[in-house]
């Protein structure tokens, strides 16, 4: 992947994450956006250019960072709709628009226009509904689990998607949940307090192999720490 698309992409998962903030919409928004676009509509689009083809949608043509973001505007549209009592309205969704993009001017139209772009919905199993699941266990079980910090699993999950290598995690949705459950019980939890066995503890509950949880916490320990270090 060039040096350019690697900077796109990590502009783009910046610009969702400010965006959802800006909304202040709770976490499963956030992570089910990303899903939706990354996952799923932006390999679509990366096909066409590799292809050599013209994007099918014409607000994608041509293929400009704003019109990118216009999309990623529209897959938290949809996250919200799924998960949100209130949806967002397209009001709404222009305002921010106007507020966040700042290239281009979207209309009205094109906002209703791009809605019925065809994603492939399906995000009940991300990674985050996995995580928050097992950190609820996790509480039930251990002390340890009070001490473990949410947050900082949110921030390995948002820092694993900036980069195409490190996003592939997400197709494995248990793996990356209970690797970046342990992840943050190294980082988080005082060692004085690492008493409970979580390896063979969700081992037990997601039936994943204590060897690929330990050899994914290395590479997720690695890829935060070297990339943001402290």
């Amino acid at each position: 992947m060039s040096t350019e698309i690697a900077h796109l992409r990590r502009r783009l998962v910046e610009f969702l994450i400010q965006c959802t903030t800006q909304l202040e919409l709770p976490p499963i928004v956030k992570y089910s956006a990303l899903s939706l676009f990354f996952d799923r509509f932006r390999p679509s689009v990366v096909r066409f250019l590799q292809k050599k083809k013209k994007a099918e949608h014409w607000l994608l043509q041509p293929l400009t960072e704003s019109n990118l973001q216009l999309f990623v505007l529209i897959s938290i549209w949809i996250s919200c709709k799924m998960h949100c009592s209130r949806g967002l309205s397209v009001q709404c969704l222009k305002s921010l628009g106007d507020k966040m993009i700042t290239e281009q001017l979207f209309t009205v139209r094109d906002f209703m226009e791009a809605q019925v772009t065809k994603f492939e919905i399906g995000t009940l199993n991300i990674a985050y509904t996995v995580l928050d699941d097992l950190l609820i266990q996790f509480k039930e079980v251990a002390k340890a689990g009070e001490l473990l910090n949410f947050e900082a699993c949110m921030d390995m999950m948002d820092l694993l998607y900036e980069k195409e290598e490190t996003s592939v995690l997400y197709h494995s949705s248990t793996s990356l949940a209970a690797s970046i459950l342990v992840s943050s019980y190294i980082i988080t939890v005082p060692k004085q307090q690492w008493e409970f066995p979580i390896l063979p503890w969700v081992k037990m509950v997601t039936n994943k192999e204590e060897r690929e949880v330990v050899e994914l916490v290395g590479y997720i320990l690695s890829h935060v720490l070297y990339s943001h270090p402290s």
